[in-house]
């Protein structure tokens, strides 16, 4: 990279600035186009390939996320995580590492955000000292700044994998063992209605976008995000997305409003890309009224853990303790938890029947993850009773 950088960046942005066309505006690619005819007009010369590299880093620096954009392309790299200027971590492969890049000071990272964050009509300062975003390449960021965080701004890139895996690559790579395999592709068939759960970063989305991808050309899914995270090959999908509110708080589309939406355009499923509160409610009515086959993911590490989550949202949306337990117990089927082993490997760990046991749903594990491969004991099944064959099925 040229020595100057930091004074060829400053004209670089100026040219970019007088340019008629705001092709530095468009995108990343017309971002790159414009930096290297400007670099061109600088008089720069270098051989291809570190040119290249200049036109790379100065587009990183002048759209988006400067140092941070190099890890974001690192195969393997999930998130990515700056605690201050000077610390920056990143997951790979499900394994923390710290890495060597820094900011120059606390002020250029929060220009990044701004960055990044601005076109996408959001704010970040001292009277709303966080934002949560989503990027042109599906990633989210959230950042924090003072005076909620004294040792300089933190922020955290989320990457998700667009790529369906197919059940073959799951099972090769042991997230899901040849005997779950052949259990989902059954609830899918049989249309059971499902929860897939587990930590962040533990494989859900990925799951989820496989399961549904295995819905017939003979049903209409209605899917419904936060953002646009999954990408099923389903061939009658349609996308509903939630819309945060304006800067002036007005104009926010949430999740709750979209389900009900749904029921009104003749789903066969309906799939919520994550469940987080009150909109629990909207989503066990719509099973409870017959749209069997419905899939969603919950933050929970069991499928007790699961249910407990789920009763909680549905009691802060207002219903009564009862009418939860009953609405649970009868419209949920199964419930798939997912983990990471000690070697960052992630994979499901239990599948869950739900069911009713003195009014209250209960998870009653079909199978069970006995360790990880290579740390000891082969998993281990618990139960493998026919699917359909408990009163938890959806009405």
């Amino acid at each position: 990279m040229v020595a100057d950088r930091d004074d060829l960046l400053d004209r670089v942005r100026s040219r970019l600035a007088d340019a008629a066309d705001g092709s530095a505006t468009r995108g990343p690619a017309a971002v790159r186009a414009a930096v290297a005819r400007a670099l061109r007009e600088e008089g720069v010369a270098l051989p291809e390939d570190r040119f290249a590299e200049a036109v790379r880093t100065l587009a990183d620096h002048l759209a988006g996320l400067g140092p941070l954009e190099v890890l974001l392309r690192r195969p393997g790299v999930t998130d990515v995580m700056v605690n201050g200027p000077d610390e920056v971590w990143v997951e790979r492969h499900g394994v923390l590492e710290r890495t060597d890049v820094t900011f120059g000071s606390a002020d250029a990272v929060l220009d990044a955000v701004r960055r990044v964050v601005g076109p996408r009509g959001a704010r970040i300062d001292r009277a709303k000292p966080w934002v949560d975003a989503r990027l042109p390449d599906g990633s989210r960021l959230h950042a924090v700044i003072a005076p909620v965080c004294a040792d300089g701004p933190l922020v955290t890139l989320r990457r998700f994998d667009a790529r369906l895996l197919p059940w073959a690559a799951l099972v090769a790579s042991g997230a899901v063992p040849p005997e779950v395999a052949d259990l989902l592709r059954q609830a899918v068939a049989e249309r059971e209605c499902m929860v897939v759960c587990g930590r962040t970063g533990t494989g859900k989305t990925t799951l989820l976008q496989r399961l549904v991808s295995d819905v017939g050309s003979d049903e209409r899914v209605v899917l419904i995000e936060d953002a646009p995270e999954l990408r099923p090959d389903t061939p009658h999908l349609v996308r509903l997305e939630a819309q945060p509110p304006s800067t002036e708080g007005t104009g926010a589309v949430t999740i709750a409003d979209l389900v009900r939406q749904a029921l009104r355009m003749r789903p066969d499923r309906i799939v919520v890309g994550e469940v987080r509160g009150v909109e629990l409610a909207d989503v066990l009515q719509a099973l409870v009224t017959g749209h069997e086959g419905c899939m969603t993911t919950v933050h929970a590490r069991s499928g007790a853990q699961a249910l407990v989550r789920m009763e909680g949202m549905a009691l802060q949306a207002g219903l009564p303790m009862e009418a939860v337990h009953a609405q649970l117990g009868s419209a949920m089927d199964l419930v798939v938890a997912l983990d990471r082993g000690p070697d960052g490997q992630r994979g499901v760990v239990e599948v869950a029947r739900v069911s009713t046991a003195n009014g209250r749903p209960v998870a009653d594990p079909l199978w069970r993850r006995g360790s990880w491969p290579g740390s000891g004991p082969a998993a281990v099944t618990v139960d493998r009773a026919p699917l359909g064959a408990s009163e938890g099925m959806a009405a």
